[in-house]
């Protein structure tokens, strides 16, 4: 089981139903370094913004609550295969079988790179399609701490 300290950010509630998204409450080390000005890590850091994530959650939770936030590894291992193996074996795949239906010709090349994109292309739609209904999700195994709503409340809708 793998657990990650986070804090909410968004909860919409729907029918007695809600939805919560968290961001995980670690900080960056950079922030108390001295060479954070020459360091790419910093750099990169400050440019990819932390998205927000959809947890499952049957506690009442309030935007700015501090939670645990876990996922089961085998899950984890899952997606991460069907993320980075699906598309390479597709592509592979897609190719081999357009390498022996198509005759010799000067344009077969041409057909199969186009071959390789329109494989890749469908494998992406599956990895999407089994990312929003396949995968299960992370869940809230317990609040930490009451919230803190000066810097959060602002991403609620």
């Amino acid at each position: 089981m793998l657990e990650e300290s986070a804090i909410v950010v968004k909860k919409i509630v729907k029918n007695n139903a809600q939805s919560i998204w968290v961001t995980s409450a670690q900080q960056s080390a950079c922030a108390g370094c001295l060479q954070k000005a020459a360091c790419s890590s910093h750099a990169l850091g400050s440019v990819l913004k932390r998205k927000p994530v959809r947890v499952d959650a049957l506690m009442p939770l309030d935007i700015g609550d501090h939670v645990l936030v876990c996922i089961d590894e085998k899950h984890l291992v899952r997606a991460a295969l069907t993320l980075y193996l699906l598309p390479l074996v597709a592509v592979f795949a897609g190719v081999g079988l357009a390498e022996s239906w198509l005759p010799a010709t000067p344009y077969t090349d041409i057909w199969l790179a186009i071959s390789a994109f329109a494989s890749l292309m469908l494998a992406l739609l599956v990895v999407k399609q089994t990312q929003t209904n396949g995968l299960p999700r992370p869940w809230i195994s317990k609040k930490i701490s009451k919230k803190i709503t000066a810097a959060y409340e602002c991403l609620g809708d």
